[in-house]
């Protein structure tokens, strides 16, 4: 059976924090015209909202306040034709910027640890994949939101390689920033998806490893686009 664009999958990327699952798949979405919804995103959105909102301040998180606050939360994604991406909207501001702040990045790991958090966003995920033709990344993609993707690719790289490009995508925004704590901030948030009881970070048992260390963003996306034409072939 030979290789047909008109055939839709779930692109499932799941991995480590900093590895560029979504700029990847941003770029695979855009090649084979699919709908890529970044859920990290999703859930940096809603750490935004509650540190804006003041119930989540340092390790404390008001749990009671949970579920009037998320009945109240509308999450959507938007072209932005300047970029030519899909940018994150919550409650109708455009928070793609502000999303990617430290102060978001420092506490992200603590609330999507949070399973009504969680059964929230994955609920509107899975809506959001129901006509296939998606990709999305993040955490437990391929074991919880789509555990029946049709391609599933685990991404990870060396800590420090993770933090070095952190540390240079915040350098070119003018950001003020310490190496030390942003490798710091990646080796806590590892270890904090690896082990919260809700949804863990892990890979399924049919996903591809990618180890990105040493792999420019080109090779990256080859070899994933070429993952893509031998699953779509299969089908």
């Amino acid at each position: 059976m030979s290789y047909s664009a008109d055939k839709k999958i779930v692109i499932a990327i799941d991995g480590y924090s900093s590895c560029g699952k979504s700029t990847v798949a941003k770029e695979i979405a855009k090649q084979l015209n699919y709908i890529f919804i970044d859920s990290g995103a999703m859930y940096r959105a809603v750490t935004l909202l509650f540190l804006r909102i003041g119930i989540l301040n340092g390790k404390d998180l008001n749990m009671s306040a949970l579920p009037e606050i998320l009945r109240f939360i509308h999450i959507t994604f938007a072209f932005n034709p300047a970029t030519s991406h899909n940018d994150i909207w919550l409650n109708g501001e455009n928070v793609e910027q502000e999303i990617r702040q430290l102060s978001v990045a420092r506490n992200v790991s603590q609330v999507a640890a949070v399973a009504e958090v969680r059964r929230f966003l994955v609920a509107q995920q899975q809506e959001m994949g129901q006509s296939k033709g998606i990709v999305m990344d993040g955490r437990d993609i391929g074991t919880v939101v789509f555990p029946n993707a049709e391609l599933k690719i685990f991404m990870t790289a060396d800590a420090r390689i993770r933090a070095k490009r952190r540390y240079d995508e915040m350098l070119a925004r003018k950001e003020q920033v310490d190496f030390e704590e942003i490798l710091a901030n990646i080796t806590e948030r590892d270890r904090f998806d690896e082990t919260r009881e809700e949804s863990p970070l892990r890979k399924a048992s049919d996903a591809i490893v990618l180890d990105n260390s040493h792999m420019t963003r080109d090779e990256q996306f080859e070899w994933i686009l070429e993952k893509v034409k031998e699953r779509i072939i299969q089908t």
